[in-house]
């Protein structure tokens, strides 16, 4: 997908909007500047805590309440819908599209952001106007809690981040302790069935089958996302299937379809299925999503 190089054309409403956030934007206070870096190797600082930030990916907005702060966001992209009290938020858009002059009305001083080409027109004008942009990208189980103390951090709300994140950090070592050494699983990590796609040792999921003693077989592949034949799947002889759902009945269908297709895994009923969203978003829902799949593996042993 490709995004704009620049806002050929933008809107009155957007400049009286960015004048009056001008305006607004708060001086430097030497004793409170907070300099934090980002998962981008960034150095972001703020002049103070953020009071109001806008998130432009579900994760972020998801850490940002685990780090005590979801009343400090003013708004999100589409999508964003946890915990339930995020359904309550304005939209400025959705993550490859936001709305610049919907962000630059709600005045934030801070914008919350994950990959940099679907940001950079936005960051561009966020950059104009003083505010900091943090890009925040967990890749491990291990980052995750990392996430929630630098969210605390910017926010001012270390008093509730700290301890969130050592819960998070205790459970992951817990996880670590307890499948270390276990027999390894082969796990095919269906992202994508008709067609056929995978995730690579890239991606987070692969993480989380590491954590339980899993490995991927297409973690080798060459890009994160790879299609692939049924005669590929067949070939790496996998164990169990592991799929994001969107509902538990989708887990069956997942079961029926890949015993249609022969695969001897799926024969022996071990075909899995994890809540799409806790999957696949880098966030803290993903430490209950890596316990179920250690569960999971180690019935199959």
């Amino acid at each position: 997908m490709t995004f704009p190089r620049a806002f050929p054309r933008i809107a009155p409403g957007l400049f009286l909007a960015l004048g009056a956030m001008l305006a607004a934007l708060p001086a430097a206070a030497g004793d409170s500047r907070i300099q934090v870096q980002d998962d981008k190797g960034r150095a972001v600082l703020l002049a103070a805590p953020a009071r109001r930030a806008v998130t432009l990916a579900p994760h972020a907005t998801e850490l940002v309440y685990a780090a005590g702060a979801g009343d400090r966001l003013i708004a999100t992209i589409r999508g964003s819908d946890y915990p339930p009290a995020a359904r309550q938020l304005p939209i400025i858009g959705d993550g490859t599209q936001p709305d610049a002059e919907r962000v630059a009305a709600v005045r934030p001083d801070l914008l919350i952001a994950w990959q940099p080409a679907a940001a950079e027109p936005l960051a561009r004008v966020m950059d104009k106007l003083g505010v900091p942009v943090f890009f925040s990208d967990p890749l491990t189980l291990a980052a995750i809690p990392d996430a929630v103390e630098r969210m605390g951090t910017l926010f001012g709300t270390e008093a509730q981040a700290r301890p969130a994140a050592a819960r998070l950090r205790a459970r992951l070592d817990a996880l670590t302790a307890r499948y270390a050494g276990r027999r390894p699983v082969r796990v095919f990590v269906q992202a994508g069935l008709d067609p056929i796609y995978t995730l690579n040792d890239s991606s987070i999921v692969s993480d989380a089958l590491r954590v339980c003693g899993g490995v991927n077989v297409f973690g080798q592949a060459p890009v994160v996302a790879p299609q692939v034949t049924l005669e590929s799947v067949l070939a790496a002889r996998p164990e169990a299937v592991l799929a994001g759902i969107a509902q538990p009945a989708d887990t069956g269908k997942n079961l029926a379809a890949w015993q249609a297709l022969g695969l001897p895994a799926a024969r022996a009923g071990h075909v899995y299925g994890i809540d799409a969203d806790a999957l696949y978003r880098p966030g803290p829902r993903l430490i209950d999503a890596a316990e179920a799949i250690c569960a999971d593996l180690d019935r199959l042993r």
